[in-house]
């Protein structure tokens, strides 16, 4: 008899639940933080080699460098980066505030642990923001599937629909790109970080409410674009995504930059031929999808992610600059603080930077170089025929001026926040009603969050006669047990921890 292979085992085991995956659909979210070490960025794998060079006590272990926290995330290296992810959480009311208020913990806990190990070892650490990934299930199955249904078919048109409202919620004046990647059962949105807590769970909000509602529709062709009462950026085409499959609209896919320009100026013109400002574009395509956004947020976040696009509460796009709190995640900003910047939000209407005007001058650089490229470069058409491995890049169907070519990205942001500041006119002031942290007193765990939670709990779980102790995760979806009379190891889905909530010891 061939000896017993446990990997072999695990995986095979695996396979076999993949029919099924979650019993719910899920959500769950992603952070990225650039590592500044006695004010040098370093790149955290080879300085470290594994976070829990960093961490002062044992964890439950994941696959490959990552380490389950005691929060119920995880959090690993990643090209460069520390990487911080929440558990699933089971889409119901209130999930994106749940969800986001996981992810501060996560953060939290980092910070906390490289605060502990710079004081011991004689180092000052910061987290720069760089960015956030939004994940939401996708569980349509193959049947249901066809060329204009499909999880890359969805992607592509949800690049040409989110970037207005996600701009307007959660980005700054430097952002420079809202990104959408099919990661094969979840649809995942690559956003700029959000440093307010609050604006966050707005953001989330928004992301969640369309892509769940889009999702349900019998069709993702872009057609569609032309006769929904919803107003999008005529004559931009996303790119593709600089990481793994997807499309990525960045700045300078705009005749000017978005995330620069005024917001409430009428500078944009619709697939209907109206000029209209972005905050009226964003507002009337989050007002389109309110019923389904409303359906997984809580109230204070409704209340804020409209107010936002009214203009009756600041976005990041009307302060001067990026917020400081980017250069300093987890001291600067936390869970229940409000950044400086909106806090403060009408003296900073009367100041200025011209630290944005270099950043400014950068990114026409790059739109002058990207207009050169497509120039010079062969039209293409999209293809979403049967057995297509990714469609092309091409116009859309109500965009007149088609972008060809494929533009090269920066992969990192190396730009820091300078503190120069002036006076800055022709701004009306604005009541400072919503500077305020999120209100989470009655928000409750999810149900696969108390799950993760009681993995990392330390405590040992009875199945019959047997006790077993949680020793790793494998995935999100399963959690590795060791039966404590004989060693035997066995796997267990998130769903059958959850209907043993009340055994373990």
């Amino acid at each position: 008899m061939p000896p017993f292979d446990l990997k072999s085992e695990l995986d095979s085991e695996i396979a076999r639940s993949r029919r099924n995956w979650l019993a719910m659909p899920a959500i769950g979210m992603e952070a990225e933080f650039n590592v500044w070490l006695d004010e040098e960025e370093i790149n955290p794998e080879p300085y470290w080699k594994h976070p829990s060079a960093f961490i002062d006590r044992p964890l439950l272990k994941r696959e490959k460098s990552s380490l389950q926290l005691p929060t119920g995330g995880a959090v690993y290296f990643d090209r460069g980066v520390i990487e911080v992810v929440t558990p699933v959480i089971e889409l119901a009311p209130s999930s994106t505030a749940r969800m986001v208020r996981n992810l501060w913990e996560q953060i939290g806990f980092i910070r906390d642990q490289l605060t502990n190990w710079g004081d011991a070892n004689g180092h000052t650490i910061r987290l720069k923001a760089y960015s956030s990934h939004y994940n939401i299930s996708y569980e349509i199955p193959k049947s249901r599937q066809n060329a204009k249904r499909n999880i890359k078919t969805l992607a592509l048109l949800l690049a040409y629909i989110l970037p207005p409202p996600v701009m307007l919620a959660g980005a700054n004046r430097r952002s420079t790109g809202v990104g959408v990647r099919p990661r094969g059962n979840r649809i995942e949105i690559t956003v700029d970080f959000t440093p307010d807590p609050a604006l966050m769970i707005a953001t989330a909000t928004l992301i969640v409410g369309i892509v769940r509602e889009v999702i349900e529709w019998p069709s993702y062709d872009l057609s569609l674009l032309q006769t929904l009462p919803i107003h999008i950026i005529d004559g931009v085409t996303p790119g593709k995504h600089t990481t793994r499959k997807g499309w990525l609209t960045k700045d300078f896919h705009y005749a000017q930059s978005p995330y620069t320009s005024d917001v409430n100026a009428p500078l944009w013109t619709t697939q209907f031929g109206d000029q209209r400002s972005l905050r009226e574009i964003a507002k009337d395509i989050a007002w389109y999808f309110r019923k389904s956004i409303r359906r997984f947020s809580d109230p204070f976040s409704f209340r804020l992610l409209f107010a936002i696009l009214d203009g009756r509460a600041p976005s990041m796009l009307e302060l001067a600059d990026r917020p400081s709190a980017y250069d300093d995640v987890g001291r600067l900003c936390r869970w229940g603080m409000v950044i400086d910047e909106l806090k403060h939000y009408v003296s900073e209407l009367h100041t200025a930077t011209h630290a944005i005007d270099s950043f400014v001058l950068e990114r026409q650089h790059e739109r002058e170089k990207h207009q050169t490229e497509i120039a010079s470069a062969p039209s293409r058409v999209h293809k979403h025929a049967k057995g297509a491995k990714e469609p092309e890049l091409v116009a859309h169907p109500i965009a007149p001026r088609p972008q060809r070519l494929i533009p090269r990205y920066v992969e990192r942001r190396t730009i820091s926040l300078l503190p120069v500041r002036e006076r800055r006119n022709g701004v009306e002031r604005r009541r400072n009603s919503f500077a305020v942290p999120f209100p989470d007193r009655r928000l409750t765990r999810s149900a696969y969050e108390q799950v993760f939670l009681k993995l990392v709990s330390g405590g040992r779980l009875r199945m019959g006669t047997e006790i077993y102790t949680p020793v790793g995760m494998k995935g999100w979806y399963h959690a590795i047990f060791r039966r404590e009379s004989d060693g035997a190891e066995r796997l267990l889905s998130i769903d059958q921890l959850l209907k043993k909530m009340n055994d373990w010891m």
